[in-house]
């Protein structure tokens, strides 16, 4: 993809380091660039020799946002994250025009109480959706579950927490549910188990105050491949299914590594 009119060029503004593994990154944003929350748009970054290595992310900031905001873990020898790490606040990054990826709300058709489950840098589509007003509006009860590794690996803590904060959201908020969850040690307000392990002990359902059904619960993963099918077969188990064009379910997904 080395033609311009694939993608255009942006300006780093900011890059926070989470933990040795996790970082974000903040861009300007092209006047042109439209994307639905829980989408995802191609990064490139121009190596010294004047190759460009691209890689996908979800974006986190709002469809309304200013700039593009992303959540990055680094790839040990990752060519990609080993070429942003060398980037200071004022380079450019390429970003594609096109948005694309299929966890959005129009994946499903109805439903009352909306569950988003996500492990590692996979909570980035979710605080994108719950940032925008359609969400909310749609769903009676919203249950967000976030699970990383250690306490220190859950990120965005304060945006999660400041829901009931931004105006245009503060009559709503009270249908969110927060479950944090924290698999490698103990961590006080968190669930300590595997999401999967969660849902089969009814531990998820307990915390929730909710019911995982058919009739009512929708359900967005986003995560590793190996999370993402362990919780599908979880979810088969209840009768629910991935949700396609051609037979709408309960389930959507989307792959992260």
């Amino acid at each position: 993809m080395s033609s311009e009119d694939k993608f255009t060029r942006q300006t780093l503004l900011d890059v926070q380091t989470l933990t040795p593994s996790l970082f974000t990154l903040r861009t300007t944003r092209d006047a042109g660039f439209r994307f639905r929350a829980g989408q995802f748009v191609r990064l490139g970054v121009e190596k010294a020799d004047g190759s460009v290595v691209w890689r996908a992310y979800s974006l986190v900031s709002a469809p309304h946002d200013e700039h593009l905001e992303f959540f990055s873990i680094v790839v040990p020898g990752g060519e990609f994250t080993s070429e942003l790490s060398r980037l200071r606040i004022g380079d450019t990054l390429l970003v594609e025009k096109m948005a694309t990826g299929y966890l959005t709300l129009d994946r499903f058709i109805d439903g009352r109480d909306l569950w988003l489950l996500g492990s590692g840098t996979g909570i980035a589509p979710f605080l994108s959706m719950l940032q925008d007003f359609e969400i909310w509006e749609r769903f009676e009860r919203i249950v967000l579950v976030y699970s990383a590794r250690t306490l220190a690996e859950l990120a965005y803590q304060d945006m999660i927490h400041g829901f009931s904060e931004l105006e245009h959201l503060a009559e709503f908020t009270h249908k969110l549910t927060y479950l944090p969850v924290v698999t490698r040690e103990q961590a006080p307000g968190c669930l300590n188990a595997r999401i999967t392990q969660l849902i089969e002990n009814g531990e998820l359902e307990r915390a929730a105050g909710l019911e995982l059904t058919p009739e009512h619960s929708r359900v967005m993963i986003c995560g590793n491949p190996q999370m993402i099918d362990d919780i599908r077969q979880c979810l088969k188990a209840r009768n629910m299914n991935l949700s396609l064009t051609r037979r709408p379910g309960q389930v959507a997904v989307e792959n992260y590594w």
